[in-house]
């Protein structure tokens, strides 16, 4: 039952994160388009405190839900797991109204503290949804804690939907418009737009979490009405209890969008530094948050797919003392991360100015100047991908101190680096990127020795890491040769981009099952992949 919730709740989730992710790096493209690499050195910084704040509502709370929902679940406490729900629920509008209160009131004090006083306007836009995601997030929380993947799925693509929609729609109008013209300018209006779209998809997203709850309300009513007997929890026993868990767990979610706005003032100031002057910097910046970012950020919905599957599993093995169990789901979740990492990785280093100047055709140049710093991203990508998953797991086990403890180690390196090369003119931008590479080594080193010894688990090394790195080897030589075999004959970019992505996807694919990488039992508990079995069965791949 383990590998088939896990990898049955990781494809629901991945299959709606590919989706809302397409979505939203369609979204930033378009928006860069629209407001150039200089508007969107104003609507990213805007964006980055929204994430700061919007993470001590989100982050650790839903997680600390999940758990504790699933641990109650496991035991047959059905009416405690709903009280957890409730209580939280609470706890969520107040923070979620705290949040509202600061951005929206605060966000020119804030933008001149920091530097960036033509962001204030965009700050204010996503104030709204600081005060509708939180609550959306406990409902998600919830299903979630039931091993229930789909409504956080399907509420995740209405967000999306409505956020690209509209933001791009308030983007253009507001560009185009007189609404504040005296205190803004075209870009900064633009940035203000864009923005707005995480308030309009929000909302879209409540309803939709609002109308599953009340279609499922009933069965849950049953449910509670089945609970085993026991000493009932006092209100106060159970926000102590979501607090001791969200605390660490919020604390380290803040930590790299902390970062992205340490970038966001510093980056800027460094490269003044180095020699170059302003409308430089902002698009030097504007390129790596704008070109780079949303590309990295796809795949990195695949592993926050697996950890949102992975904690409730894990919470629930370690409280009834499963050790075998936790072990193999401990296993299965890295190797999944594994799989997904090595190919995104590989192919974003190979196919990194051939994607961008695809993406951005409008700015072929400035994008094509943004390859390295996709480059060392992709990198980067290998080991974040690792540290989510294990961050995910230690939280699982009670131990969400330590990934806290790690990444902060890792950022102040991250920091360190990041003053150092930005400032030196030949690196530039691209020290921001390898200051992050820095981090991901040092804190995924420790959060790896943190996970043995507190789990115990044994990592099988030919399955998370050789056969993985050596099928997305291969991949990458053929989607080289394709690339440059189908750009010498066509000379398309775009054509010869596409092909080779698809390509490299087959070739993987064979790859993964050749080396048994992956199972044909695991490949079975996904429902696609049943159809994905028959063929290699005919194919006699396995």
């Amino acid at each position: 039952m383990t590998q088939k919730s896990l990898v049955k709740g990781a494809a629901v989730l991945a299959a709606a994160g590919i989706i809302v992710k397409v979505i939203g790096a369609a979204f930033r493209i378009l928006l860069a388009s629209f407001i150039t690499d200089q508007g969107m050195a104003y609507y990213t910084p805007a964006y980055a405190i929204y994430a700061v704040l919007l993470v001590i509502s989100t982050s650790g709370i839903p997680i600390a839900i999940s758990r504790m929902v699933s641990e109650r679940y496991a035991i047959g406490r059905f009416d405690e797991a709903d009280r957890v729900f409730h209580i939280s629920r609470y706890l969520m509008i107040s923070l979620g109204a705290a949040g509202f209160i600061a951005l929206f009131f605060f966000a020119r004090p804030i933008a001149d503290a920091l530097h960036l006083s033509g962001s204030a306007l965009a700050m204010q836009a996503t104030a709204p949804a600081l005060l509708i995601v939180p609550i959306m997030s406990s409902y998600r929380g919830y299903f979630q804690g039931q091993q229930l993947m789909a409504p956080t799925a399907i509420s995740q693509t209405v967000e999306q939907v409505f956020r690209v929609g509209f933001g791009l729609l308030l983007a253009v109008v507001l560009m185009r418009g007189t609404l504040f013209a005296e205190d803004y300018t075209d870009l900064q209006r633009g940035a203000a737009g864009g923005c707005f779209g995480a308030s309009a998809g929000a909302i879209g997203g409540l309803a939709v979490m609002v109308f599953i709850y009340a279609l499922a309300r009933k069965g849950l009513k049953a449910r509670v009405k089945k609970s085993r007997g026991g000493e009932r929890e006092t209100a106060g026993s159970i926000l102590k209890s979501i607090l001791i868990i969200a605390v660490p767990i919020t604390v380290g979610a803040m930590l790299m969008p902390l970062v992205n706005l340490v970038d966001a003032s510093v980056v800027n100031i460094r490269l003044e530094d180095a020699g170059f002057d302003d409308s430089t910097a902002k698009a030097l910046y504007g390129q790596l948050t704008g070109f780079c970012e949303p590309i990295v950020a796809l795949p990195q919905v695949l592993m926050s797919a697996i950890v949102m599957s992975i904690v409730p599993m894990v919470a629930a093995a370690n409280k009834v003392g499963d050790t075998e169990r936790l072990h193999e789901t401990i296993s299965l979740g890295l190797r999944m991360a594994s799989i997904v990492a090595f190919p995104c990785a590989i192919g974003l280093v190979i196919l990194a100015k051939p994607s961008l100047t695809m993406l951005f055709y409008t700015q072929k140049e400035a994008a094509a100047n943004a390859t390295p710093c996709l480059q060392v991203l992709a990198v980067g990508f290998i080991i974040l991908a690792q540290i989510t998953i294990m961050t995910g797991i230690l939280q699982g086990v009670g131990r969400q101190v330590f990934p806290v403890i790690n990444l902060f180690i890792g950022l102040v390196v991250k920091v360190a680096v990041t003053w150092i090369l930005v400032g030196t003119q030949a690196v530039n931008v691209v020290g921001a990127p390898l200051g992050t590479l820095a981090a991901y080594l040092i804190a995924g080193g420790l959060d790896m020795y943190c996970l043995c010894r507190f789990t115990g688990a044994r990592l099988p090394v030919r399955l998370l890491l050789t056969k993985p790195l050596a099928s997305a080897l291969v991949m990458g030589v053929v989607v080289w040769g394709v690339y440059k075999g189908i750009f010498a004959l066509a000379g398309s970019n775009t054509l010869a981009t596409l092909i080779a992505i698809a390509v490299g996807a087959l070739v993987y694919g064979v790859m993964i099952v050749k080396t048994r990488t992956i199972l044909r039992d695991e490949m079975m508990e996904i429902s696609f992949g049943r159809r994905i079995a028959v063929i290699c069965d005919r194919l006699r791949l396995w």
